[in-house]
């Protein structure tokens, strides 16, 4: 016969369970989809991603360099004047000493006549000096020989009254008139030499200021004639002559520029470089130019510290003979080797590191649906890659497209 069978208390509370289940899908799917604060909806193709990773980090630093002579010499007026002549054309290689072009100036050599003449007169009045000390000498040598020689004669007449005396024959005081000629003639020659030997000494110190007098005025008239040479523009080296564009006609003051003269065949590289790489950039580091499609090997060979409009300007020499068809001006891609490659945690160059400088990234959730700021360093750089020193792992996704407008966000919400 038949029998109630007892209700199950599981049926009677399933209702309740399946209600609780939804309502925990409803809460957790209410949390999931409403954004936290400081959230930004964004779309999704708006976006660009990159994942970090470890590879080699090829420090170095690219830059656009221009083509200048090795050397330069500029080229200036010693002296005013009006051109007469242009005798060479801007641009063409000049060897040393070849003439460019000629100047006028009257006034010049009129002033060069008058001072050449002063200058002949007062080389005049010290010939005459060197002419009065030599018969002076002379005179006094004659002098001295002539009281010698009677000196010689008085004591040999001396000799012959002593003897005579002796016989008998001369009387004393005839031996004594000799005597005191032959003594009036020795001491005379002693005082002759005396005075002899300290106008030597004079007259060979103004011999000395005379020669001096003489050279200087001999300088100087080679001074005052030179300038007249002036007026004939020449090459102080040899190269090719740029800039120099003077025409007849036309009036130059003294230490007015007129051009330069650049090495030919000599050439060095110019590049100003951002003041970030000031203290990375240094004399002996190697960098590599690219050159009809190859690698030409330069070197750093100066670096100017002064900072204009946030750049420096860094100076490179070619390791070898530069190639023969550079140009002056001419505007060549470089790479500065900053330092060794080796391996480091690597994210790519972008506008992402613009807004925050490189402090934070935004992080890709393993849904690729949302992406979390997340504070970050960075090392070295170069145009394709940034060194990651902290806060992120290999593998990791983040945003690499450009952050303005996302500075005030922590999250983004890709839709």
């Amino acid at each position: 016969m038949d029998r109630p069978l007892a209700k199950s208390p599981w049926k009677a509370r399933r209702p309740w369970i399946a209600l609780a289940a939804a309502a925990i899908v409803a809460i957790a799917l209410a949390v999931w989809l409403i954004p936290p604060p400081g959230s930004l909806s964004v779309k999704a193709a708006e976006i660009e991603t990159a994942t970090v990773q470890h590879a080699p980090f090829q420090d170095y630093l690219p830059v656009r360099a221009e083509v200048a002579p090795l050397r330069t010499v500029f080229l200036g007026a010693i002296s005013g004047g009006q051109v007469d002549k242009v005798l060479v054309l801007d641009g063409v290689k000049v060897a040393a000493g070849d003439a460019l072009a000629t100047l006028t100036n009257p006034e010049l050599k009129l002033d060069v006549t008058s001072r050449e003449a002063e200058i002949a007169g007062r080389l005049g009045d010290a010939s005459a000096q060197q002419l009065a000390l030599e018969r002076n000498r002379l005179d006094s040598e004659k002098d001295v020989s002539e009281t010698n020689y009677n000196l010689l004669n008085a004591e040999r007449d001396l000799d012959v009254r002593q003897r005579l005396h002796e016989q008998g024959f001369v009387s004393d005081a005839e031996v004594k008139t000799f005597a005191t000629q032959a003594a009036y003639y020795r001491n005379r020659l002693a005082a002759l030499k005396a005075g002899q030997a300290r106008e030597e000494a004079i007259a060979h110190a103004q011999a000395a200021q005379i020669a001096q007098t003489d050279q200087r005025l001999r300088g100087n008239l080679g001074v005052v004639e030179s300038s007249l040479d002036a007026l004939v523009i020449r090459a102080p080296v040899a190269g090719r002559l740029t800039d120099f564009t003077l025409q007849p006609g036309q009036s130059l003051k003294a230490g007015d520029p007129m051009g330069q003269i650049d090495s030919e065949g000599a050439y060095k590289l110019t590049a100003d470089v951002d003041e970030f790489y000031l203290g990375r950039v240094a004399p002996g580091q190697k960098a590599a130019a690219d050159i009809d499609g190859g690698a030409v090997p330069l070197s750093v060979s100066r670096v100017l510290p002064q900072v204009t409009n946030g750049r420096f300007r860094v100076e490179l020499t070619f390791d070898r003979a530069p190639p023969a068809a550079l140009r002056r001006g001419q505007a060549i891609d470089i790479r500065i080797t900053l330092g060794d490659t080796r391996a480091a945690l690597i994210a790519p160059n972008g506008a992402w590191l613009d807004a925050g400088g490189g402090a934070y990234a935004f992080v890709m959730a393993d849904d690729g649906r949302r992406a979390t700021k997340r504070s970050i360093t960075i090392g070295r750089r170069n145009p394709e890659q940034v060194e990651i020193t902290s806060g992120l792992r290999p593998g990791e996704r983040i945003v690499t497209s450009s952050y303005t407008g996302f500075e005030k966000f922590s999250h983004l919400i890709l839709h």
